[in-house]
């Protein structure tokens, strides 16, 4: 690391991470965080040395003009502190791009810090391209390699066979750390694929806040999410094949769903909402 900051003993941390490129479909889970960092005010704690791991020439850095003067931004990681946040406990917040090299040792300096700072939980945040439409609740899957975790959120091990990006690496050396975490994904529509994608990013606030059992200030997320899906919405009018094949997805989706709209399933869900409300008020 460098440009490390003094930080004071913290309360019963957990991390929170995502990265950009592979597993950031519609850039929706560094928005993610990017949302969290704005919403609990968190200040940057530490910075990775990009001239570790990144290839500029596929990772370039950025001039911009600031205050009438040029500034070179260099692709990094940065790690933020939370402290003000609803969880009554203090949260890393790693926002980084996927390296281009020497993976082990970029999770080493993140699983280093977390070991330093007593972490006791670790949430990944991604997101991927998939058959789904954009005019339903975005899917969010979440598995976790850690029994505890697992009978905790009636959660599932991943079943994924395949290539792997930064997060499923980071994942597999917490594992190998005894670090519980949670691997938290949001399926993005693939026709629709473009960043920003706000749904999804509000839908990963939104598993989150079941995850933490706390509120998230939502922001504007709930504005730009209505706002997507209405431009996706017409875009998919003016094509007639699209408008079909969104259609398909949307009956195939519904029929999928039909089984978990019982009263028992919709009276589950409306109690965890209301403990999540109720717990915030009483706080």
């Amino acid at each position: 690391m460098i440009d490390v900051r003094d930080v004071p003993e913290l309360n019963d941390p957990i991390v929170i991470a995502a990265f950009e490129g592979w597993n950031d479909a519609g850039e929706s889970a560094t928005q993610a965080v990017e949302h969290l960092v704005r919403v609990w005010d968190a200040e940057v704690m530490a910075v990775m040395d990009p001239e570790d791991y990144y290839d500029f020439q596929v990772n370039r850095p950025r001039v911009s003009m600031v205050d009438g003067r040029r500034q070179l931004t260099w692709p990094t990681t940065r790690v933020f502190l939370a402290r003000d946040t609803p969880l009554g406990r203090d949260v890393i917040l790693v926002l980084g791009i996927e390296p281009s090299i020497r993976w082990r040792s970029y999770v080493a300096e993140i699983l280093s810090l977390a070991v330093d700072h007593e972490v006791t939980l670790l949430i990944t945040l991604g997101a991927l391209l998939a058959d789904v439409p954009h005019s339903r609740p975005i899917p969010v899957s979440v598995t976790s390699e850690d029994p505890d975790l697992r009978e905790a959120h009636d959660v599932e091990r991943s079943t994924y066979e395949g290539p792997s990006g930064i997060v499923g690496v980071l994942m597999d050396q917490a594992r190998q750390s005894e670090l519980p975490g949670l691997s938290v994904w949001a399926a993005v529509p693939h026709y629709a694929g473009g960043p920003p994608s706000p749904k999804a990013t509000l839908a990963l606030v939104s598993r989150l806040e079941e995850l933490l059992g706390c509120v998230i200030d939502e922001g504007d997320l709930t504005e730009e999410s209505r706002a997507w899906e209405h431009g996706v919405d017409e875009l998919a009018s003016s094509d007639e094949e699209v408008a079909e094949y969104v259609e398909s997805l949307e009956e195939a989706q519904d029929t999928a769903d039909l089984p978990e709209a019982s009263g028992d399933a919709i009276a589950r869900e409306f109690e965890k909402y209301l403990r999540r409300r109720g717990g915030h008020e009483a706080g």
